[in-house]
C-alpha cells in the first residue's frame, strides 16, 4: 500500500541519510523508473505532480488534465488544489486559465469548483433533459454553455437519469449528440464527464484500453492510470475491462510491455480475468 510506501521511504532516510527515490532514480531508467517513482508517491501528491506536468510541460498534456478533474471526487479535487498551492506557490485554476482557453477551459474551471451538487433532483431531470436536447441536436449551432453548466454541475446519479430521459426525448444516446455537436478538447472533456457519470471504473478500463490498442503504448497513460487507480477501483476495472473487451487487462498489459517493467504492471493489476 502507498501508506506502507511512504513508512518505508522514511525508513530509508533515517538509516542512511539519503532519500530513496533519488536512489531508485540513479539505479532505474526509462518507463520503469516512472513507474516506481510514481508509485512512492502519495496519492494526492502524484495527482498533482501529474496535473503540474500536464500544464508546465512542453505543451499541454490536455489527456491528463482531463482524466483527472473529470474522475476525481470533490473533496480530492479540493485537497488537490490546496496542495498544488503548497506546493508549487501557484494558484491552480489560474494555471489552468492560462494554460487552456474557450469552452475547455470553462468547463475545467467548473470541475474545479467542486462542487457538484449531491443526489437526485427530480423536479429537474425533464428540464435538464430538454435542455441539453435545446442547446444541441434542436439548435443550429450548438450552446455550449448549456452542456457545461449540466454535465459540470450535477451529480452523477443524476445526470445518470437526465441521460435515461435524454435518449427517450432525441432518440440518441447523449455521447451521440455531444460528438455531433462539439469538437476537440471540449467534446473530449464532455465524453469523459458523461462516461465517468455512468461508470468511473468503466471510464478507466476505457483509457486502459485505448492505452494500449494499435501500434505503439501511450506509457504515461498507462502509468497514471494503473498507479492512481492500484488502491481505489483496480477490482472493478479489470471486471469492467473483461467485460467491454473480451480479454482481461492482465493479459492486454503481458502483450503491450514487457520486462519489469511488464512485472510491476501486472503487480498492480492483481490477477488475471481469464
Amino acid at each position: 500500500f502507498n501508506a506502507q510506501r511512504q513508512e518505508i521511504k522514511a525508513a530509508f532516510k533515517t538509516l542512511h541519510g539519503n532519500d530513496l527515490v533519488d536512489n531508485l532514480k540513479s539505479e532505474l531508467g526509462g518507463k520503469f523508473e516512472s513507474l516506481i517513482v510514481a508509485l512512492m508517491t502519495p496519492p494526492i501528491m502524484y495527482d498533482v505532480t501529474c496535473l503540474r506536468d500536464a500544464i508546465k510541460g512542453a505543451g499541454t498534456d490536455e489527456k491528463g488534465l482531463i482524466e483527472i478533474l473529470a474522475s476525481r471526487l470533490p473533496n480530492e479535487v479540493n485537497e488537490i488544489k490546496s496542495l498544488y498551492k503548497r506546493e508549487h506557490n501557484d494558484d491552480l485554476e489560474e494555471d489552468v486559465t492560462g494554460d487552456t482557453g474557450g469552452h475547455f477551459g470553462r468547463m475545467l474551471v467548473v470541475l474545479l469548483q467542486a462542487s457538484r451538487q449531491q443526489g437526485i433532483q427530480e423536479d429537474l431531470i425533464q428540464s435538464d433533459a430538454q435542455a441539453l436536447l435545446a442547446a444541441g441536436e434542436q439548435k443550429y449551432g450548438t450552446d455550449e454553455g448549456q452542456f457545461i453548466t449540466i454535465l459540470g454541475n450535477r451529480s452523477n446519479a443524476h445526470l445518470r437519469r437526465v441521460f435515461e430521459e435524454y435518449r427517450k426525448l432525441s432518440g440518441y444516446e447523449i455521447e451521440e449528440s455531444i460528438q455531433r455537436e462539439t469538437s476537440g478538447t471540449l467534446q473530449e472533456v464532455l465524453l469523459a464527464v458523461v462516461k465517468c457519470a455512468r461508470s468511473v471504473p468503466g471510464y478507466f478500463a476505457e483509457s486502459l484500453y485505448n492505452s494500449m490498442k494499435g501500434a505503439g503504448t501511450d506509457d504515461q497513460n498507462l502509468i497514471r492510470i494503473m498507479v492512481s487507480r492500484s488502491e481505489v477501483d483496480m477490482m472493478d476495472i479489470r471486471t469492467e475491462f473483461r467485460k467491454r473487451f473480451a480479454t482481461s487487462l492482465h493479459k492486454t498489459i503481458q502483450g503491450d510491455t514487457s520486462g519489469d517493467y511488464r512485472k510491476a504492471l501486472q503487480l498492480l493489476c492483481g490477477g488475471d480475468d481469464a
